[in-house]
């Protein structure tokens, strides 16, 4: 099979490989669809713990071809999305659904070969079938739809709740995708610059703030000088994590969803102590894909536009550096396998 390894950071190569055969418990995939993350060029460069030489990509959809163990093969023939989670299932964090505090736990894409690749080998336990009226490529970004699921599931968010989003990447939008279908009402949205500002007021953002024109806290203290009951980062930066603090209601809650690359970063503890603010982490969401694809089967939430490139793993080169360079009215480039 064909598939993008990448051997060591800094170095990604289009190789041939042979197809792998799921162990028990697992189930091989026939890729359709893989979306290309910002965290898949983190592991290129070498800032996320990776097992190199490893195929990334955990942002995936197809049909299931052969399966490891008997009693799985009534997923054979079927569409299906799934978790990227490999664990043991016995442990107490496991039986109580939380995956991924399992001391186990290995992550698809990271710890194991991924789906940048003709095939992948997926647990069966972590499989959801993907209805015919969800496209293989939007079955793939049931991944980063879920991480906002997740998201916005531990900062207690609830509808009528006011939301600024501090980032318009996928993962920020997904937010506000998946918020507005919840109800979460005057929703502002805030980015570095105007480049998706635009799609976010397509999507139902009631305001979109450009920080390289204006100055994030003193234009939400105009628009909402009370604060807003929850705030999200989803950038990882150390002066928007700052800015969120602001920005919350006293009582209020600041969800941490972006990846902060491993660096010490500085903030003013009175903010939080002395507002009463909840601040959460919000990485590592599980068990989302089911309700993702269940959102998108009913029409609840529509992000198949976020695939603005779609391409062949013979150009893996070109699709990496739009991951990267993220020019004008890109969103998210997608491998596609016919």
């Amino acid at each position: 099979m064909k598939a993008i390894v990448f051997k060591e950071p800094g170095c990604a190569v289009l190789t041939e490989k042979e197809i792998p055969e799921p162990q028990p418990g697992f189930v091989r995939v026939r890729v359709k669809a893989a979306a290309i993350c910002a965290t898949d060029l983190e592991v290129m460069d070498g800032n996320i713990p990776a097992n190199y030489p490893i195929i990334p990509g955990h942002e995936w959809s197809g049909i299931v071809d052969a399966a490891g163990s008997e009693e799985d093969r009534s997923w054979i023939g079927k569409r299906v999305v799934g978790s990227n989670d490999v664990v043991c299932l016995k442990c107490e964090a496991c039986r109580s659904g939380n995956w991924r505090y399992c001391s186990e736990f290995e992550e698809i894409g990271f710890k194991r070969d991924g789906a940048y690749a003709e095939y992948i080998v997926a647990p069966a336990y972590g499989l959801c079938e993907l209805p015919e009226q969800v496209s293989f490529v939007h079955g793939a970004l049931c991944e980063p739809l879920g991480v906002a699921l997740g998201t916005l599931e531990k900062a207690g968010a609830a509808c009528g709740d006011t939301l600024v989003i501090i980032g318009a990447c996928s993962i920020g939008l997904c937010i506000l995708a998946a918020a507005k279908a919840m109800g979460m009402r005057e929703i502002v949205v805030a980015a570095s610059t105007k480049k998706r500002l635009g799609i976010a007021e397509e999507m139902g953002a009631v305001r979109t703030i450009a920080t390289e024109e204006q100055d994030l806290v003193e234009e939400m203290k105009r628009l909402r000088p009370n604060g807003s009951h929850v705030v999200i980062d989803a950038t990882g930066m150390e002066r928007c994590i700052q800015q969120s603090l602001k920005l919350a209601e006293k009582g209020g809650t600041v969800a941490l969803a972006g990846y902060g690359r491993g660096k010490t970063m500085g903030i003013r503890i009175d903010d939080i102590h002395i507002n009463n603010l909840r601040v959460i982490g919000a990485g590592n969401n599980w068990n989302q894909h089911q309700k993702a694809v269940d959102m998108m089967a009913e029409g609840l939430v529509d992000i198949e536009h976020f695939a603005t490139h779609k391409i062949r793993l013979e150009d893996y080169e070109k699709g990496l550096e739009l991951a990267r360079k993220r020019p004008e009215g890109f969103l998210k480039a997608v491998f596609v396998n016919e």
